[in-house]
């Protein structure tokens, strides 16, 4: 292990512990952003998840951005390579400095109207999956500034933020994990309809001669049911089928076996 990783997972380690006993994320995050830049070293950090209206943009300083930064940042963020990476490409722990100039960064578009007015001259971001919003897979970035130009970001600090970042993809995922899918999705048309006809108590003879198949047939589609129901036999996938569909009928034949 490399000086700066080393140098790094002594950093998290107090994220670390505090995302082993996390069970909620609003309760998390308030508690998480201190740390953060205590394991990333800066003046502010900005915690976005997107697209989850449930889980608004955070900052510390709480004040850190004004409604005009926001909205000029919303206007002209796609001209800016290093926000590109974090949105759209791997989203990997990143200096500012390693895609841009001073001079460059200056030139942006948006520098004298987003970045200027927190004094952000500095900047180390990286993004995640963070699990799942109502809307479906969601990510988080987090933006590390400093104010001072001459106080860029380390090889230390990149490794902390890398490490940080598979942890936080754990702990997010664990937090808002995707929803379960309905057992109608999980199973083909004619699974659905073998267990439409066990859950009516019909015999295996009885469901090959009812669908046309033969009961060998209907034994391996039984088998595959059992393994999506997470069940272990005919009682059980009869009960768990009836659960999940409410009691409704669904004999259907057709579609992929």
């Amino acid at each position: 292990m490399s000086t700066a990783a080393e140098a790094g997972v002594r950093r998290i380690l107090p994220v670390v512990d505090l995302l082993i006993d996390a069970v909620d994320e609003d309760v998390l995050v308030p508690a998480l952003l201190p740390l953060l830049l205590d394991a990333v070293p800066g003046d502010s950090v900005i915690w976005s998840p997107r697209p989850d209206p449930a889980h608004p943009l955070r900052t510390l300083p709480d004040d850190l951005l004004s409604r005009d930064v926001l909205d000029a940042f919303d206007r002209g963020w796609w001209c800016d390579s290093f926000v590109r990476h974090t949105r759209l490409g791997s989203g990997a722990a990143l200096r500012r400095s390693a895609l841009q100039t001073t001079g460059e960064f200056h030139a942006l578009p948006v520098y004298p109207d987003v970045y200027r007015p927190f004094g952000a001259e500095r900047q180390l971001a990286m993004s995640f999956p963070a699990g799942y919003a109502a809307g479906g897979p969601r990510r988080v970035a987090v933006v590390v500034s400093r104010g001072r130009r001459d106080r860029d970001f380390s090889d230390a600090d990149v490794a902390a933020a890398g490490l940080l970042r598979t942890r936080l993809t754990r702990a997010l995922g664990r937090l808002a994990p995707p929803p379960p899918e309905p057992a109608r999705d999980l199973v083909t048309r004619r699974e659905s309809a073998v267990l439409g006809l066990l859950a009516d108590g019909l015999t295996n003879q009885q469901i090959a001669h009812r669908l046309a198949i033969s009961p060998r047939t209907v034994d391996k589609h039984l088998e595959h049911a059992y393994a999506k129901l997470r069940v272990g036999g005919r009682v059980a996938a009869a009960n768990a089928w009836l659960m999940r569909t409410g009691g409704a009928p669904d004999h259907g034949a057709d579609g992929p076996a």
